[in-house]
C-alpha cells in the first residue's frame, strides 16, 4: 500500500524546519549509503550531530506519532532516526531499494516501510519526483510541502534529477507491529471503515462487531 497524507505538521513546524535547515551545515548524502547506493546517490544530508537538527528530527517524529492517519497505516513498533535531504540543481538519486536492516540507538531494525516527508513547495523546484516502481508500474509523486508519502521499504525507487532549485526532505523508516503489508492493509481498511461508521452513526453494534473483528485481527498478527 502506497499512501500519500497531506499536512501531515502544522505550519509553524514547517516554518521552523525551513528555517532551522537554512542555517544548517549538509554533508555528502554518500556518507549514509550502503556501498551500492553510493554509485546513484547525489544529494546532501544535514549533519545529525548538529543540536538544532537533533531537536527538529526528534519533534517530526513526534508529530507523526500523534498523527492518526499515520499510525493507522504504519502502527510503528520502532522508528529510525529521520534525515533531511537536499537536492540542488542536477542531484539525484538513482534505482535503489532500502537496506533490509538498519542501525538504530536501540539497535538493529527491520525496515517495513519508508516515508518522505516534504519541506518545500513543489512550485519552488523543478524535477526532483519520487518515482516508486511498484507492480503498478512506475508512479511519480511531488506532494505539497507539510505531506507525506508512505509506501513499502521493499520497493524499487528513485528521485528524478533536480533540473531548477532546491528540494528539501525529510525520509523516515519504520518497523512495524505488523509486518506482513497484506494485513496491514486489511487492519487499515477496518480502521477506516470503523471510524466512517462512528461519524455516520455513532457507537453503533457495527461499529462494535468492525472494533472487535480489528483488535482479534491485531492480537493476532502484532509483534510488540
Amino acid at each position: 500500500m502506497i499512501l500519500c497524507i497531506d499536512q501531515v505538521i502544522s505550519p509553524e513546524l514547517l516554518g521552523r524546519v525551513q528555517a532551522t535547515l537554512a542555517d544548517s551545515v549538509f554533508r555528502d548524502g554518500r556518507e549514509t549509503a550502503g556501498w551500492h547506493a553510493r554509485t546513484v546517490k547525489q544529494n546532501e544530508q544535514a549533519d545529525g550531530r548538529q543540536p538544532e537538527v537533533v531537536a527538529l528530527r526528534e519533534e517530526l517524529a513526534s508529530a507523526l506519532q500523534r498523527h492518526p492517519l499515520f499510525l493507522m497505516a504504519a502502527r510503528p513498533r520502532r522508528m529510525k532516526p529521520l534525515m533531511f535531504s537536499r537536492y540542488q540543481e542536477g542531484m539525484s538519486y538513482g534505482n535503489h531499494v532500502d537496506d533490509a536492516v538498519m542501525a538504530t540507538p536501540q539497535g538493529a531494525m527491520r525496515t517495513d516501510l519508508s516515508f518522505t516527508l516534504f519541506l518545500n513547495d513543489p512550485d519552488s523546484y523543478e524535477g526532483g519526483e519520487l518515482l516508486i516502481d511498484s507492480t503498478a508500474g512506475e508512479q511519480t509523486y511531488k506532494l505539497p510541502a507539510g505531506a507525506l508519502i508512505l509506501y513499502p521499504s521493499s520497493t524499487l525507487h528513485r528521485v528524478e534529477p533536480v533540473t531548477g532549485g532546491e528540494r528539501l526532505a525529510a525520509v523516515g523508516w519504520a518497523q512495524s507491529q505488523v509486518r506482513d503489508p497484506q494485513q496491514r492493509e486489511i487492519l487499515f481498511d477496518l480502521d477506516t471503515t470503523r471510524r466512517q461508521e462512528f461519524e455516520a452513526n455513532g457507537k453503533t453494534r457495527t461499529f462494535d462487531m468492525l472494533s472487535k473483528s480489528l483488535a482479534n485481527l491485531l492480537r493476532m498478527w502484532a509483534e510488540v
